[in-house]
């Protein structure tokens, strides 16, 4: 019987193995992300995000190149739910880096899934899977004239 069990447990998980190791890329819209109640209540109107080469007053101070490589449950989410709310997780870790560094902007923002670039002005890659969604971000952490 437990011979049985044993084969029973290894034939499932091998067709299920497929459904749960889902990797679907997204590219998905900066704006309507930013402009979400989240984004708007728990972002510093005071730190800027500007992705790709979107205009931005001059750099006075360059504190460094980072990278946010955040992953959430996305279990029970539509893809887009999940998506948006693994950007938001990368974006506040580089708030708390702008934060530490004694900047006051993130600029020339990309994507960076697996170390490779996707660089947009109005779009970020996202991954999602049936249990996992992650975003990869990369940017240089300054200090911006006023």
């Amino acid at each position: 019987m437990k011979t049985f069990l044993s084969i029973l447990v290894v034939a499932s998980l091998m067709i299920s193995g497929p459904a749960l190791s889902r990797d679907t890329k997204h590219l998905l819209s900066i704006e309507e992300a930013m402009a979400s109640a989240d984004f708007q209540e728990r972002l510093d109107p005071d730190i800027g995000f500007y992705f790709g080469d979107q205009a931005h007053p001059q750099v006075k101070d360059s504190k460094g190149n980072f990278v946010s490589n955040k992953k959430t449950n996305a279990f029970n989410k539509s893809d887009e739910e999940a998506c948006k709310w693994v950007l938001l997780s990368a974006l506040l870790s580089f708030q708390d880096r702008v934060r530490a560094e004694g900047g006051n902007a993130v600029i020339n923002l990309e994507s960076y899934y697996k170390k490779k670039t996707y660089r947009s002005n109005t779009q970020y890659e996202c991954h999602a899977g049936a249990i996992i969604a992650g975003v990869a971000l990369r940017g240089d952490v300054v200090t911006l004239e006023k």
